[in-house]
């Protein structure tokens, strides 16, 4: 009926694209006007058939078709109201929560109970007028989007009140659960709150409903949306319960994780800061949530590179959760893993190997080896030892944890989507490439088909496949891969988000692989600067950006260059590090190899004896590292005709081969 009536109004128009321009301006009026139609005996306009379609529904059909109005007109599940209905959550608007539980009444509501019966004999009228179609594959309902305009249109001025009460609706439908099947809920209602928020202005929505909104946000990787939400909620607690109440305070820290992960550290740190020294002036030292609120300005120490800061912090989280709550209360265990995390950033492997030992076991004899908590412990061991190079030891601990994952909450977890890309990472570190690249194919898969081609866990996987292509010399396909990378993540995150900035460092190197070395370069300095301006001259993030600009450098000839970035990354990361830190000695190998192409054969010796003195020390005699250095210094000696030391240093890494 819809085809015919326009195929009559394109015959009066001069021509499709004359129609479409009139449609696009006028679609209301012209889908009510009653059009002569040749052939076809009906004379009645698109709207008006809806609407005795409409006027023949029963009161609780009408409610549910306008419903369906401002939800996606795709994935329109039962669920979503018959979760709302089991929930126990309520409104502070009475009001409001006294029309929401009516209208859920209408459609299936039996107090407690929800009676699926009553929900398809609702929808099953409202079908028999083919305004809505039901997917049997899905097991979910669609409106055809011209219906569902005109649908939206009978809402007249109680169209904002409906709105509210559906968003109600799917906010009460969220659980803060972690199953896989809640995960999968929570990305599927997503497009229906980016649909029902229309004209509900963040200040109208109930502060329980935010929380839950926020919570699917988050969980999506919306951090623009969800940092407006919560800057709203915040300022309604502090306006309805104070600025020092616990649950502003709550808001207040649930704020700055935002900020955190958009790599605002700034941000996150001044928040962090007042909610501490707030929670320890009303609740003491010694509090739990105190003590979590340090625990959480640690970790942003520990992210913005002031570790001495993040570590100080750390051990006095873990010794005062210790001595209050007992080393195996979970937040002790947590703070252990957290402190453990800050030895590991520092290349201190000692000392967070043994913490994380300590915290597996405990968490195996309290939760069971399956429990979440205890894998993700195993994992974050398995990162340890991945990287000291313990490939053996990371990738059987990785393996374990990837398989319990799998069994413990199916495939397409988060939990066992990041075990699997763990251990892809350990396959491409020891050159395990058909490993490596099988398994982050189908992370990245999984994950756009789970949340969506545009989210930051996509976008991760996808740039960890790409690093997985480069290191097979597969360069128009990593290239293409971290191009579609970066300017995903400049649009979705903006420009100085920290994975933005990784994104642009990763397309550099395989520029520099190519010997693009003007793209490399161009790319190499904005990622430099950004990092200065972001995180200071001496984060790690920026000094490995200068490092990896340095090399940049070295490639074109430009020694100066090189070794005048070179200098300043070894001497400040020294100070930041200290002399023995992996970070350090890898500075100090680079200084060496561009003294080498210069020719200052006696600084590049130097330097090299010391890199390899160091890391046989520290990492034995066989290790890759070590080898390598090895292989550099005997270079050196054969470039100063020194025959003896480099055929001695071959001998040793030809016995350290067979061996």
């Amino acid at each position: 009926m819809a085809v015919s009536q326009a195929a009559s109004f394109i015959h009066r128009c001069s021509s499709l694209k004359a129609y479409l321009k009139l449609y696009q301006m006028h679609r209301d009026q012209m889908l009510q006007i009653k059009e002569v139609q040749g052939q076809d005996q009906y004379g009645l306009a698109v709207y008006m058939t809806w609407k005795l379609s409409y006027d023949q529904l029963g009161s609780s059909a009408r409610s549910l078709l306008q419903l369906c109005s401002m939800l996606h007109h795709e994935g329109i599940t039962e669920d979503i109201f018959e979760r709302a209905s089991l929930s126990l959550q309520q409104l502070d608007d009475l009001n409001l929560q006294v029309q929401v539980t009516e209208l859920l009444t209408h459609l299936g509501k039996q107090g407690s109970t929800w009676n699926s019966l009553v929900f398809q004999q609702v929808m099953g009228e409202i079908r028999s007028y083919s305004l809505v179609e039901f997917d049997s594959q899905n097991q979910s309902y669609s409106i055809h989007p011209l219906v569902q305009h005109w649908s939206a249109s009978t809402l007249g001025q109680n169209r904002n009140n409906l709105q509210k009460c559906l968003l109600s609706i799917i906010g009460f439908s969220i659980s803060w659960q972690f199953s896989s099947e809640e995960h999968k809920y929570q990305h599927r209602v997503l497009q229906h709150i980016m649909s029902c928020r229309g004209a509900v202005q963040i200040e109208e929505i109930g502060l329980s409903v935010a929380q839950n909104i926020v919570f699917v946000y988050a969980k999506e990787g919306k951090w623009k949306e969800t940092q407006a939400l919560e800057t709203v909620m915040l300022e309604k607690r502090k306006c309805q319960m104070g600025e020092e109440h616990p649950d502003t305070l709550t808001s207040m820290g649930n704020l700055a994780s935002t900020y955190w992960n958009q790599g605002k550290w700034k941000e996150a740190e001044a928040l962090q800061t007042v909610v501490m020294e707030k929670t320890k002036h009303f609740l003491g030292e010694e509090h739990p949530d105190t003590l979590t609120s340090m625990e959480n300005l640690a970790c942003t120490y520990r992210d913005q590179g002031k570790w001495k800061e993040a570590e100080a912090l750390g051990t006095v989280v873990m010794e005062k959760t210790k001595h209050f709550l007992g080393e195996e209360h979970p937040d002790t265990l947590r703070s252990m893993g957290n402190l453990a995390s800050t030895y590991r950033v520092q290349g201190k492997w000692k000392e967070a190997e043994a913490l994380e030992m300590v915290v597996i076991e405990k968490r195996k004899h309290l939760l069971g080896e399956e429990h979440p908590d205890t894998l993700t412990t195993m994992g974050n061991l398995a990162c340890t030892y991945h990287n000291q190079e313990k490939w053996k030891e990371a990738e059987a601990l990785q393996t374990v944890v990837m398989e319990k994952w799998k069994h413990l909450l199916g495939e397409e977890h988060p939990g066992t989507l990041i075990s699997m890309g763990n251990l892809a990472a350990t396959y491409r570190d020891q050159g395990k490439w058909k490993e490596a690249e099988a398994l982050e194919t189908v992370v990245m898969e999984k994950r756009k088909h789970l949340l969506g081609e545009e989210h930051p866990g996509t976008l991760i996987s996808m740039g960890n496949l790409a690093c997985t292509y480069r290191d097979q010399g597969k360069w128009k396909e990593a290239e293409a891969l971290e191009t579609v990378v970066m300017d995903k993540t400049k649009h979705l995150l903006g420009e100085e988000h920290p994975d933005t900035l990784t994104s642009m460092g990763n397309l550099a190197a395989t520029n520099w692989h190519q010997g693009k070395w003007k793209a490399a370069e161009a790319l190499g300095v904005v990622v430099m600067e950004k990092r200065k301006h972001l995180l200071g001259e001496e984060h790690p993030d920026t000094l490995r950006s200068m490092g990896n600009l340095a090399c940049t450098y070295r490639d074109q000839g430009k020694w100066k260059e090189a070794e005048a970035l070179e200098t300043v990354v070894m001497d400040k990361t020294k100070h930041l590090l200290g002399e023995e830190h992996p970070d350090t000695l890898t500075s100090m190998g680079n200084l060496a190899a561009t003294n080498w192409h210069q020719g200052k054969w006696k600084a590049a010796e130097a330097l090299g004896v010391v890199v390899m003195e160091k890391r046989k020390h520290l990492l034995g005699e066989e290790h890759p590292d070590t080898l390598r250095s090895i292989s550099n210094l005997a270079a050196i000696y054969k470039s100063q005709t020194k025959w003896k030391e480099a055929e001695a240093l071959e001998m040793a890494m030809l016995k350290s081969n067979q061996a």
